[in-house]
């Protein structure tokens, strides 16, 4: 299932205005979106993303994304390994079901055994 779509990493910068001019104009990646909170950029087949962060890595982000066609069919099918979706219930963030609606997509996050949070994206235009 999962090993079926591209991995999306997370990246957290102190200074998006710096992280720009290294991603976009040292490294040559071009920016796919950007707005005051993140700028993801295209790697290939891939997607990086470098959100705004007041203190780096030590903020309890998301590490990396997964971009799914179907989120309720893939948490349908980590549930029968063991694997269920956090619920949140913050003024940033909402689940029902485990599932959160983040603007452009549905979103479901799940923690490896280091505590690392991991998202499952699903865009709106594929519901």
């Amino acid at each position: 299932m999962l090993n079926a779509y591209p991995v999306g990493v997370v990246l957290l910068s102190t200074d998006l205005a710096a992280s720009k001019s290294f991603y976009a104009d040292k490294l040559q990646l071009a920016v796919i979106d950007e707005d005051d909170s993140a700028i993801s950029y295209q790697s290939g087949q891939t997607r990086l993303t470098v959100t705004a962060s007041t203190t780096g890595s030590k903020d309890e982000q998301t590490k990396a994304s997964w971009q799914v066609a179907d989120l309720r069919a893939e948490l349908d099918e980590l549930a029968t390994r063991g694997v269920t979706p956090e619920d949140y219930d913050t003024d940033e963030l909402k689940t029902v079901d485990g599932i959160a609606d983040q603007g452009k997509v549905w979103v479901a996050y799940i923690l490896d055994p280091d505590g690392n949070a991991l998202g499952i994206e699903q865009p709106k235009s594929a519901s």
